[in-house]
């Protein structure tokens, strides 16, 4: 088995604004992760978003915008790769490899699919339905070994293991690819609707209440925390009493995401505590730590030059890493390269 440089892939899709589950399911996790043992690379990935409709000038606001969410948050283009998938070009060369390496019958067991097709299946992108394999060629391009993810995208993971071991089988490339693993922890790596606490908090809600937005202002945070929805029950002494109480429980979450502790650290603290006492607490505690973000956001939003520098350096970067992995491949898989640089 080839030795593979402990490295970190990750990406956040710029559709719609980043929010809160962002924040705490992805990018600050993703901060927390730089300068550990290992390379880390973060992208911005708008391939990913156009597998439904975008305008086009949204998406480029948008994808600055997510690059202002991870400057802000605390990402350093020094320590980390930071950049836009499309300007390396190698990701949409993979994946179609990978397209062929990879069997319907796999993607047909991709739940995600199922759940954002509904019942157009037969209308949505082929994007849409393929995208896992574009995943895969994301996280394999650089030879990353672990993928920070959400518990909704294990499965994609798993899918990408299945396609580095099916690739380094039918091309006698062994330990070629590694089978990377998914880095699945912490309080809120998935973070709920403040209205319905048994739907995933989105960009694409309905009511601007529902979520946290990364540009909310501290009043805009603070009233949205005190006007969520929850239950008539304080809060129990024990994390087992709030089953059934998906609403209770996310706020729970998302105090313990923000404090960085633990739901059974928060519980002992507000044991007994009605939610007069606790939704006040957790919107200041909101407001303390995404406030400075969103001042920051707004600020880097005002400097596009700025935004594109960073991400024009961190694609060339990204691009030295994976050109070499992409040309091995294209050799592995008997390619002629007349064109050989």
């Amino acid at each position: 088995m080839t030795n593979h440089t402990p490295r970190v892939f990750s990406g956040v899709k710029p559709s719609g604004g980043l929010q809160l589950g962002n924040y705490l399911g992805a990018i600050k996790r993703f901060v927390d992760m730089q300068g550990q043992d290992y390379e880390a690379i973060f992208c911005v990935v708008d391939l990913h978003a156009i597998t439904v409709w975008q305008d086009p000038k949204e998406l480029k606001d948008a994808t600055r915008e997510v690059t202002a969410g991870y400057l802000a948050s605390g990402i350093d283009p020094a320590q980390s790769v930071l950049f836009n998938q499309s300007q390396v070009p190698a990701h949409a060369e993979l994946a179609w490899l990978f397209n062929c390496v990879a069997r319907v019958g796999w993607m047909n067991r991709m739940t995600q699919f199922k759940d954002k097709a509904g019942k157009n299946a037969e209308k949505v992108s082929l994007g849409l339905y393929a995208y896992p394999a574009l995943m895969a060629a994301d996280i394999l391009l650089y030879h990353a070994t672990h993928v920070p993810v959400g518990e909704d995208q294990k499965q994609h993971v798993e899918l990408t293991r299945d396609i580095a071991a099916k690739f380094n089988h039918d091309y006698g490339a062994e330990g070629f690819f590694p089978l990377p693993e998914p880095i699945i922890e912490g309080p809120a790596t998935r973070v709920m609707n403040l209205r319905d606490g048994s739907k995933k908090m989105s960009k694409s809600g309905e009511s601007d209440m529902e979520r946290i937005n990364m540009t909310d202002d501290a009043d805009t945070i603070a009233k949205k925390f005190k006007k969520a929805r929850t239950d008539p029950e304080p809060l129990p002494d024990t994390l087992e009493g709030l089953k059934g109480r998906p609403e209770a429980r996310n706020l729970v979450d998302i105090y313990a995401g923000l404090s960085e502790t633990t739901p059974e650290a928060v519980i002992t603290e507000f044991a007994g505590a009605g939610w007069g006492t606790f939704k006040p607490a957790l919107a200041d505690l909101a407001v303390a730590k995404l406030g400075p973000i969103s001042e920051e956001m707004a600020r880097l939003m005002n400097d596009k030059a700025e935004i594109d520098r960073v991400l024009a350096q961190g694609a060339e970067r990204a691009e030295a890493i994976a050109q070499p992995i992409l040309d091995q491949t294209y050799d592995i898989m008997g390619f002629l390269r007349s064109r050989r640089g």
